[in-house]
């Protein structure tokens, strides 16, 4: 996370003991003290039921009341259902430190994850109502969202996060278009997914970039000398930029030679950025380790996606699912289990069904981009979904104590 802009102290006192105070403040259930505890807990919750309700609902052992198409609603559970919950717990959690101002806790933090939850439940259950009326519900969470974040960014003129927030407009612009698309029964190729994805995808690179580096550096500089990450500079905006062309370029025309030159150039430019990371060095922690692991899934998605447009016998989909189940699912986990860890005063170590969450995620997302290529794919679809489930209800049930209950002194 980034560095908050020095801003004035109120009342005395100074901000990070201004947001104390106000968590402290709340008097209420401890799962609405901090914004990261209900989303994130609900964000793993829904993954896991999602992935349960999809594996019957693909052989016809059940059906969801839903309009979408069962491809679409799938694409639309885990890039607008879950995404934007980890979104959510991750801004409201990070805003306050990066710009000093009071956090979002209580009530009005219960509302936001209410407006979520309805989303959910009009999707899903969207053929028992007028579609507009489930599209509006579902729709509202993102706007508010970045609301919320707008007004604390512009208030702590932390202008270095603007391209977060407009990272969430643009995500709830894609899920305007998934919507739009959704009658033609293939919104799931269609540009709205194409735009969530890709910008969730920069996301993590930006904020990634951040992250992994910065909590590396740390880890390793307290265990005696020896080589660092190199510093955020040129190359990383190099890299950036290259990445953020090669979407743009996916977004338009996936299939096009230009853009499957431009993913093989981000490819090898982000493969370079993770080296330079010295994540070898980290093995011993897998708490720093997944991190890198989860990063590396950036320039094979590019990769993937490469040789698919450049018509080298690789499907879209390995590209698609090692961004999907490689990236943004290990990377949320890996996130969503440090800052829960570090914002409740837990030891800032990976232990047996952390190390097992981590696991699970590597080997769900592994053999999803496997059955990519795989003609007889069944066997694997289904380890994949499964060890997907055992993740994400794993990190429910070994988290769910430290997220509903007071922080350790």
């Amino acid at each position: 996370m980034t560095s908050a802009r020095p801003v004035p102290a109120e009342h005395g006192l100074p901000p990070k003991n201004r947001t104390a105070d106000r968590r402290r403040a709340w008097t209420g259930p401890a799962l609405l003290g901090a914004g990261f505890r209900p989303f994130f807990l609900g964000a793993a919750v829904w993954s896991a039921l999602a992935m349960a309700l999809w594996i019957p609902a693909l052989t016809g052992a059940i059906g969801i009341p839903t309009r979408l198409a069962p491809v679409d609603w799938h694409v639309h559970a885990m890039l607008y259902g879950y995404v934007p919950a980890v979104l959510a717990g991750f801004l409201l959690t990070a805003i306050p430190n990066w710009t000093g101002r009071l956090p979002v806790v209580g009530w009005p933090l219960a509302a936001l994850v209410v407006v979520w939850l309805a989303g959910r439940l009009a999707v899903a259950g969207s053929a028992l109502v007028p579609s507009p009326l489930a599209a509006a519900i579902d729709l509202a969470f993102l706007p508010l969202l970045a609301l919320v974040a707008a007004r604390e960014i512009v208030a702590g003129r932390n202008w270095r996060n603007l391209p977060v927030l407009a990272a969430v407009l643009l995500v709830a612009a894609g899920n305007l278009a998934f919507h739009l698309e959704a009658p033609s029964g293939a919104a799931a190729q269609g540009y709205g997914a194409r735009l969530g994805l890709a910008t969730i995808v920069f996301l993590v690179l930006l904020i990634g970039g951040r992250i992994v580096p910065s909590f590396t550096r740390n880890w390793l500089a307290q265990r005696g000398p020896g080589r660092l990450p190199a510093p955020l500079g040129r190359f990383d905006a190099l890299a950036l930029a290259a990445g953020g062309v090669a979407l743009v370029g996916w977004i338009i025309a996936p299939d096009s030679p230009a853009a499957g030159v431009a993913c093989l150039a981000a490819a090898a430019l982000h493969l370079i950025r993770l080296w330079r990371w010295v994540g070898w060095r980290t093995t011993s922690e897998p708490l720093v380790t997944i991190l890198h692991l989860a990063y590396l899934f950036a320039p094979t998605g590019f990769l993937l996606a490469g040789f698919a447009a450049l018509g080298a016998g690789v499907p879209t989909s390995a590209a698609v699912h090692a961004w999907t189940a490689g990236l943004i699912g290990t990377m949320t986990l890996a996130v969503m289990t440090r800052a829960t860890l570090g914002h409740t005063g837990r030891k800032l170590t990976a232990g047996r069904a952390t190390t097992a969450i981590y696991a699970a995620i590597l080997a769900a997302a592994t053999f999803r981009v496997a059955a990519a290529f795989t003609p007889q794919h069944a066997a694997l679809l289904t380890a994949s979904a499964l060890l997907w489930i055992a993740a994400f209800a794993g990190f429910s049930l070994a988290f769910s104590k430290p997220l509903t209950r007071d922080r350790l002194p």
